[in-house]
């Protein structure tokens, strides 16, 4: 079983002013995995805050999602605050959300989403609505088993699977 955090990034949500439901579903599907949600926090759109809060979640979780701030408006930060804390890159996962959703929703090739490893975590960034988390999640859970399985040493090689 894996340990996941769910990081909220959202202005209005930090605020008490919009349901999270993007979280709700996030974890929904996480539990049908049979991994368990152990953090969940949600924070404002600040370059700060949320580095601070994927450095903590990452070293609790396996896998930390994030939900939100990955668009274009001035005050979507997520990508960047991401890419300040990982220390690899997995475009792959980024990339894979964005081709495997973009027939149903053309609109998530503007995601700029990302995802990387920091430590023995998995971070990825997932968009702010409920479809989107859901889409994108359900578009890479294929292949995060196998993934966290290499990242956390349960399995050796690749080709055990």
């Amino acid at each position: 079983m894996y340990r996941v955090a769910i990081l909220t990034v959202s202005d209005k949500a930090s605020r008490g002013e919009r349901e999270d439901s993007s979280a709700t579903a996030i974890r929904e599907m996480v539990n049908s995995q049979g991994w368990e949600v152990v953090a969940y926090r949600v924070v404002a759109d600040e370059v700060e805050a949320i580095q601070q809060a994927l450095i903590d979640l990452a070293s609790v979780a396996d896998l930390v999602l994030t939900t939100g701030g990955t668009g274009l408006a001035s005050r979507d930060v997520t990508p960047e605050a991401t890419l300040a804390v990982i220390e690899k890159e997995v475009p792959g996962l980024a990339e894979g959300m964005r081709l495997l959703t973009a027939s149903r929703s053309p609109r998530s090739l503007l995601s700029r989403a990302r995802a990387g490893i920091r430590g023995q975590a998995l971070i990825v960034n997932l968009p702010g609505s409920m479809r989107g988390a859901r889409e994108c999640l359900g578009a890479i859970l294929p292949v995060l088993e196998h993934g966290l399985d290499i990242l956390t040493g349960r399995a050796k090689e690749c080709g055990e699977h």
